[in-house]
Formats: C-alpha cells, sequence, structure tokens
C-alpha cells in the first residue's frame, strides 16, 4: 500500500479541537503518541473524505523517533494545517509503507490442490471457486520483519516469530478472535503446520502480556477479544491428535482464564434465591480514544464533558474488546454511539466462550494426567452454567439474553437480580449458545434437552433471512447490525444446529449454510474479492456501515465457506446461483 498522497479539503469541527499535542496522545508510549500527532495532521490536511486514522499509527519509522519529531515540528502550517506537498514529501522521508514490516512468507504445507481437500464438493463450478478461496491463504500469509525485532521502537507491529495469516486489507497483523475461523478453514485446507503457528504466536502475547491482544500492536495491550484460544487449540488437536500441543497450551489457557475472571472483568450477581453467581463482561484497561481509531474518538466526544469523555472512551474500547465495534447492543440509545456501555452488560457469548474455555481445559488436563486440573474447571464451568441458566436464560422466549447491570441494584459489589434488566431484543449473539452443540455433543451442556425450542425461536427471531443470519433487527448504520451479516456468526449457530438432535435443525443449518455460500460466491464473482462480512437481504451485496470501507481478504471469511463446505458439501446438481 503506498503512502497516501493528500489532498486540502475544507476542515470539519474536530479539527479546532485537534492540537499537535491533542489529548488523544498517549504519554507511556512516546511512538505512538507521535504518530497519533501525525494523524491528526493528516486528517487536517486531507479531510475526513476515505480518512482512515489506523493508517497512520501503522507507519514504520525509516529513523530515530527523535529526529522524526524534529522535521515534523519544523513543517510550514498555514493556519495549522500542514500544506500538501511538504505533508507527503515528510512522509515519504521518515516513513516506510504501513504494513512493509510484514513481509510475504509462502505456507510451507500449502499444496494448490491438499489430498482429501473438500471430498463432498462434487459440482465442479464450486470446487473451482473452493480452490480460489483456498488460494488465499498465500496471499494473506504474512512473518514480521527482522526490522522489527532489531529496531522495535521504530514499529507498533509487535514482533513474533514465524508464519501468520493475517485478515487482509487494513487489518495487517494477527488478530485474535479471526484467528479461529481463519483456522477453521486452514484445517480444511490441510495446513496443520499453519494453524499451529498461529496457536503458539497467540500462546506468546500470553505469555508476555498476560492476555491475547485484540491485535498485534503495540496500541492493542489495553484489551482482548472474545477468547477462542481453548477452541483453536481443540481445533486441531481433533484432526491431530497432537498432545504435546496440548501440554503447550494448558499453563497459558489457564493464565488467560484467569484473565477473564479478574476483577476486572467478573462481576457477581445475587439471584432471586439469594444465591450469588459469577459472570463476566467487557472491560478494556483505557480511558482515551483508541488509537487506531482516534481522530473518529474525539469527534463522537465533541458533545460531552471532560468527565463524560473518559467515561465513553472506555466504553468505547471495551466494544472493541467483544469485537462487535459496534453495535446497537452496547449503546442505551441505538442513535448514539456516545451512549455506549459495555462494561454494563453481561453477555451471552463471552460466558458461552469461557463456559467452553473451562471445558476445553478441564478435557486438556484430563488427557495430559492432570487430574486435579481437569476436576476443578469441570466445577468451574458447573458453575458458570448454573449462572447463564439462571441469569441470561428467558424460557418464556426460548433465547438467551443479555443482562444490564445497574449500579442501584448494587450492594457491596454484588448485583441483585432484577428481571426486567434481561435486553430482551434480538440480536444473533442471543443463540451464540448453541454452539456447544458441535463442540460438546454428549456433554452436559447449556442446552441440554430444549434444542427443539431454541430452533423454534430462531425461525421466530426474524434474523434468518434470504442469504444468511442478521446481526441484530436494527438498521442503525452500525456494521454489526442489520442487515449485514458476519461470518462468525453464520458459522456458530450453523455449525451447532448441524449437530443438534432434531432433523428439522439440521436442515434449518443446511439452508442458510447453502445461502450463505452462495452469496459470498456472487460477490466473489461480482468483485474478484471475498468481503469481511456481507448484506444478508441481497445476493452478492457485501455489507457496510462502520467507521471504515468495506474490506477485501478475508482471514475469517473464507475460513468459514470452506468449513462450510467441508461440512456440507455441494452435489454436482446445485445451482451455485442465488
Amino acid at each position: 500500500m503506498a503512502l497516501p498522497l493528500l489532498s486540502l479539503l475544507p476542515l470539519s469541527p474536530l479539527f479546532a479541537l485537534c492540537s499537535l499535542h491533542a489529548c488523544m496522545a498517549t504519554d507511556s508510549d512516546p511512538l505512538l503518541s507521535f504518530l497519533q500527532r501525525v494523524q491528526s495532521d493528516a486528517l487536517r490536511t486531507m479531510g475526513p473524505t476515505d480518512f482512515d486514522p489506523k493508517l497512520y499509527v501503522d507507519l514504520p519509522l525509516k529513523t530515530d523517533l527523535s529526529i522524526a519529531v524534529s522535521a515534523f515540528d519544523s513543517l510550514p502550517r498555514r493556519s495549522g494545517t500542514i500544506p500538501i506537498s511538504e505533508f507527503n514529501k515528510f512522509l515519504k522521508e521518515f516513513f516506510d509503507e504501513a504494513g512493509s514490516d510484514l513481509v510475504y512468507a509462502v505456507p510451507v504445507d500449502f499444496k494448490p490442490e491438499p489430498e482429501g481437500f473438500l471430498v463432498k464438493v462434487e459440482n465442479e463450478e464450486m470446487r473451482k471457486w473452493a480452490l480460489e478461496v483456498h488460494a488465499i491463504w498465500k496471499n494473506l500469509s504474512r512473518r514480521v520483519s527482522e526490522k522489527v525485532k532489531k529496531r522495535p521502537e521504530r514499529h507498533t507491529l509487535l514482533y513474533l516469530p514465524g508464519t501468520v495469516i493475517v485478515p487482509g486489507s487494513r487489518f495487517r497483523e494477527v488478530y485474535y478472535w479471526d484467528s479461529y475461523w481463519v483456522i477453521r478453514g486452514l484445517l480444511a485446507s490441510k495446513m496443520y503446520d499453519t494453524a499451529k503457528g498461529i496457536v503458539f504466536y497467540l500462546i506468546s502475547l500470553i505469555e508476555t502480556y498476560g492476555h491475547v491482544l485484540n491485535g498485534a500492536r503495540t496500541y492493542y495491550t489495553n484489551r482482548s477479544q472474545p477468547p477462542l484460544l481453548s477452541s483453536m487449540v481443540r481445533e486441531i488437536y481433533m484432526r491431530t491428535g497432537d498432545v504435546e500441543l496440548l501440554k503447550r497450551a494448558l499453563p497459558p489457557l489457564l493464565k488467560e482464564h484467569g484473565f477473564w475472571v479478574s476483577d476486572i472483568h467478573q462481576v457477581t450477581i445475587q439471584d432471586q434465591r439469594g444465591h450469588k453467581h459469577c459472570l463476566s463482561r467487557y472491560q478494556a484497561r483505557w480511558y482515551q480514544p483508541r488509537p487506531e481509531s482516534a481522530t473518529v474518538d474525539e469527534e463522537l466526544s465533541l458533545k460531552l464533558t471532560p468527565s463524560e469523555k473518559d467515561a465513553f472512551y472506555h466504553e468505547f474500547a471495551s466494544a472493541a474488546e467483544s469485537g462487535w465495534d459496534f453495535s446497537s447492543r452496547w449503546m442505551r440509545n441505538s442513535s448514539d454511539l456516545t451512549t455506549t456501555a459495555t462494561t454494563s452488560i453481561i453477555p451471552v457469548d463471552l460466558n458461552t466462550f469461557i463456559y467452553k474455555l473451562e471445558l476445553d481445559i478441564s478435557t486438556f488436563a484430563k488427557i495430559t494426567g492432570d487430574n486435579s486440573t481437569s476436576q476443578k474447571f469441570i466445577e468451574s464451568a458447573k458453575s458458570r452454567k448454573v449462572a447463564i441458566r439462571s441469569l441470561l436464560w428467558n424460557p418464556n422466549l426460548g433465547q438467551w439474553f443479555d443482562y444490564w447491570l445497574d449500579k442501584h441494584d448494587a450492594h457491596q459489589d454484588v448485583y441483585h437480580w432484577n428481571p426486567g434488566s434481561q435486553n430482551c431484543k434480538i440480536f444473533a449473539s442471543n443463540f451464540v449458545p448453541l454452539w456447544l452443540l458441535a463442540q460438546y455433543p454428549d456433554s452436559d451442556q447449556l442446552i441440554e434437552d430444549f434444542d427443539e425450542e431454541l430452533v423454534t425461536s430462531l425461525r421466530k427471531s426474524g434474523l434468518i433471512s434470504d442469504y444468511g443470519i442478521a446481526t441484530s433487527l436494527s438498521n442503525t448504520g452500525q456494521q454489526w447490525d442489520f442487515p449485514n451479516g458476519w461470518p462468525p456468526l453464520q458459522h456458530m449457530i450453523v455449525d451447532g444446529l448441524a449437530n443438534a438432535y432434531s432433523k428439522e435443525a439440521r436442515s434449518l443449518a443446511e439452508s442458510i449454510a447453502i445461502n450463505w455460500i452462495k452469496t459470498n460466491f456472487a460477490a466473489y464473482k461480482k468483485t474478484g474479492s471475498m468481503h469481511e462480512k456481507c448484506n444478508v437481504e441481497s445476493c452478492g451485496e457485501f455489507g457496510g456501515g462502520g467507521e471504515y470501507i468495506p474490506q477485501t481478504g478475508f482471514g475469517w471469511s473464507n475460513g468459514v465457506i470452506l468449513a462450510l463446505l467441508e461440512e456440507f458439501g455441494w452435489p454436482h446438481d446445485r445451482d451455485v446461483s442465488c
């Protein structure tokens, strides 16, 4: 990607606020503070049209920071704005291109057509496309340049050895929860070594920072993402039987579990019978604008008081930790992003993931001979199951709902159950526990014997559209809302339905999968790219909304398509068109 050539456009009110040392700066990281100054001035010079703030905090320095800062301070400014030619000259002289500190690396286990690849895909046109999607792994494969290892102070990218798969487009680094679906696709592609390499990369983040970061950048150290590392390990183990992988992963997974049940994330709620339950929430350790989107956050906060701004930045970063950035799901007022209140919500999906993490740890410990740890986490999982069933399940509506915390219900750090605090709005996350049917079909789990009730509730929810499952029923313009459908949500719900006990559930799973595959196929044929998300109302139309333009590549989209084709296949006589 070339360095941006800027054009002088009228300024928005934001520019009056963002001085050279804008309050978005982070004093603890001199490079990041400087890059955010560059980001702010780039917006002044470039204007808001097609402006991507992340680009500027991803730029690698060519020189020592002090030299670049001195040169930047010396740039001429006209009414507070750097002339285009001077800005472009500065960028070219002091920075390499964003993403250039990762280099292409052909995966050692990639084969153009692996043996046993998607054996149930019989249709020639669909198989040809599947092989093209498979080949994208080569395009998304990277390793971190040795430059980062030698001069880490010049990069926001974190150095880690090995080959990884990045999502694509503006997402130039490894992301946490994306990697689960990347790995599902890699396993369909028989690329076991590459899949293990991603796991080892994420493990090293836990060993360094105490948790897996949102992404492999210095500006992501303050938050994580949905905890799916144990699921990645389990998927690889199920294919390879690699016990050594379980032994390597178990200590870091114990540390990750500790992160999610620490005081930062865990909340105690007392139910109507007086029983106390512990569940978790998203909560970033951050009270400033997100560096990768600092100019966006600053503009959103213009109407807020200083104390309100700090709270807003904290809630916004916490929503980013959820992976759902952004959605009416986290907002008190769905038309006002500044009402985001993520830390006041106990999410269904997060607690499902932690419940599964506990089951996974117990399983891995048992396999590796640590019976004490195995039993401990069986008990932890049982306690969380009871908490989820007691506080999040709604038997009248037949689905799980997020729970809103109200400070008025709290006494000495214990919240008292309020049945009116369930958020009874419809989101795809309400059905994420279905995924457990695919993961632990024979275990005592959240679903138990009412999967038919769930299928009925899902059918009536309004989420199932012509070409996939909508994220919500609210069209707010946010990307994690209607009419967007996201690959992870399609896969988790379909994977669960496909492993349910009823023929109706399995039939519904296949129907949703077929339509999702068709719309991705149509979008690929029309654009030549795989897209981050799709519009579930229109065949072949990719999704939109949110704070950045639609992205292509795309790691988890490729992974979900390959995983669904592996599961359901494609007969000779099935039409590929919508």
